[in-house]
């Protein structure tokens, strides 16, 4: 397949756009598909670029009129993406953001081409400010003729529908997905007193991020030197939690750092113990993914799709009041000092069955207790280590799959894991870095505090990884390259669905525009752009 995936927001530019756009084309890059990206120029980024696995990048040169966004002329920039997108034989246009004008342009120009558009909403709205009017009324007429929708949550699915009015039967839930390999946890990069408990904030400080409530929640600690804060961003809210931090005297307790690459939030992450995500309105928040990758207690607030991203043993949910979110740090603190009443941590034992099916690692009574891998070698199973609920169930049928494991929840013939340096191995062949059994115990011990670093990794690259978004992105794709062109009147009917009839004036200039440029310079005549090796064969593209 050959996709264009397009939108306003790309590198250098940071954000949770960027990074799924990036990592969704290497994606298909890997899986042989033909990818290239188009965006607006940055600074002096302009004409095309190569990335990573070859994926070639469009930087058009095309003004930015607010907010990172170009303005929204729909028919000037015709003859150039026209261009683009007959040079590199485009099937499949995907826009992302509902923020992108240039997304939306370049799916309508596809879809007069006669390409198969999708688009990803990556963001939640109102329905009462006049902003939010404008705003879905724009969406709803530019998907009327989109062939698929995707969203990163079920309640961003159901504020999808409901806004743009897009029947429920063309919108796919695929959440984001995060690399944990870049996210791993690292236990000694903490402050090493014993009482000390780093919370860690990281995201733009505006007032949709629940600053506000931060700023009523630090001072409360003020008391309380064991505590300290590391505040990762910037924005307009800056201002007031640095004068909340000189008003409280917490200017050893409250560190600002400030914008920082991606590339260095987890070197910020792994210092801390507890994350906190104070958001009024989020409808996937890969913060809180990439906090529980490297280990750390997540704390949010209970909005949007966030109570959909992670199992109920990894993240406190609260309420959206300053109230609400002390009281889940305090719970979360309090399962920080369970764990370090611990004298040993539970992770680098041997775990040992015992006769009445109770685990311990106690080797006092040798006698009264087996190595697991000797009883499950036999055909037996820990009958006492057993999901604990409907959604870490379905997590360990995935881990399970991933590794090979019977689904019964047995572990695997294999001799029993040893700890290197804090990590877990299996001593098999394939030297799996997973121990089954002891996974299920430590999910279980969560809720008495005991939640091991590497676990929570292991846990959230199983249930949120790139290979398997991918998958389901290729799916869409294949559905929606099955589906008929419609002729131009029932293009126009769909736009007139949308209530306002003026922009099918707009839609009937871009048509004409398209046929004189057709007219003056052929499809026939634009010259083929030349092909980047690819590392797997095309399936669906024998050229």
């Amino acid at each position: 397949m050959r996709i264009c995936l397009v939108s306003d927001f790309f590198y250098p530019n940071m954000g949770g756009v960027e990074e799924h756009i990036f990592n969704l084309s290497q994606c298909l890059l890997a899986n042989g598909h033909k990818v290239i990206v188009i965006t607006h120029t940055y600074n002096d980024r302009k004409g095309i670029r190569y990335m990573t696995r070859g994926l070639k990048v469009y930087y058009l040169p095309i003004k930015v009129f607010y907010n990172q966004s170009i303005l929204p002329t729909i028919i000037c920039n015709i003859p150039l993406l026209r261009h683009v997108l007959l040079r590199e034989r485009i099937e499949i246009v995907h826009g992302h953001s509902a923020f992108s004008v240039l997304a939306h342009e370049t799916m309508q120009i596809g879809k007069l081409l006669g390409l198969r558009t999708v688009f990803t909403d990556h963001s939640l709205f109102g329905f009462a400010d006049l902003s939010a009017v404008l705003t879905n009324k724009f969406l709803q007429i530019c998907l009327s003729t989109c062939n698929h929708c995707i969203c990163v949550s079920h309640i961003g699915k159901e504020n999808t529908v409901l806004r743009a009015f897009v029947p429920k039967e063309k919108v796919s839930v695929i959440p984001n997905a995060v690399d944990t390999a870049q996210f791993t946890p690292e236990p000694s990069k903490r402050v090493n007193a014993n009482e000390t408990i780093t919370i860690i904030v990281a995201s733009r400080l505006v007032y949709r991020k629940g600053i506000d409530f931060l700023a009523d929640v630090i001072p409360r600690f003020k008391n309380n030197s064991n505590v300290h804060f590391l505040i990762i961003g910037d924005g307009p809210k800056r201002d007031l939690l640095e004068e909340t931090r000189e008003r409280a005297n917490m200017q050893s307790c409250v560190e600002m750092i400030g914008a920082v690459e991606h590339s260095k939030m987890r070197d910020l992450l792994v210092r801390g113990h507890i994350f906190v995500n104070s958001s009024l309105t989020e409808a996937y928040c890969m913060a809180i993914v990439e906090a529980a990758a490297c280990g750390l207690q997540v704390v949010s607030t209970k909005v949007g799709g966030i109570p959909e991203v992670l199992p109920s043993r990894l993240i406190i949910l609260t309420e959206a009041d300053s109230n609400s979110i002390y009281e889940g740090i305090l719970q979360a603190m309090e399962r920080i000092k369970e764990n370090r009443k611990i004298s040993k941590p539970s992770y680098g034992r041997r775990i040992y069955k015992t006769a009445n099916s109770e685990c311990t690692s106690d080797k006092k009574d040798k006698s009264k207790t087996v190595p697991i891998s000797n009883n499950v070698s036999k055909g037996g199973s820990n009958s006492c280590l057993k999901p604990v609920d409907k959604h870490c169930n379905n997590s360990l049928k995935r881990i399970n799959q991933k590794n090979n494991f019977p689904m019964s929840y047995n572990k695997p013939a294999v001799e029993p894991f040893t700890n290197k340096n804090g990590k877990i191995f299996v001593e098999d062949t394939e030297q799996r870095e997973i121990d089954f059994d002891f996974l299920m115990k430590e999910i279980n011990n969560v809720r008495s505090g005991t939640l091991c670093p590497y676990i929570c990794n292991e846990i959230v690259t199983n249930l949120y990884n790139w290979e398997n978004v991918t998958q389901r992105t290729e799916k869409v794709y294949e559905r929606v390259l099955k589906e008929k062109d419609p002729q131009l009147g029932e293009k126009l009917a769909a736009y007139l669905r949308s209530g306002v009839w003026p922009f099918l004036l707009v839609i009937m200039l871009c048509h004409w525009i398209l046929r004189f440029l057709e007219w003056l310079q052929p499809t026939s005549s634009i010259e083929i752009a030349l092909e980047y090796p690819r590392g797997k064969k095309d399936k669906n593209n024998k050229n």
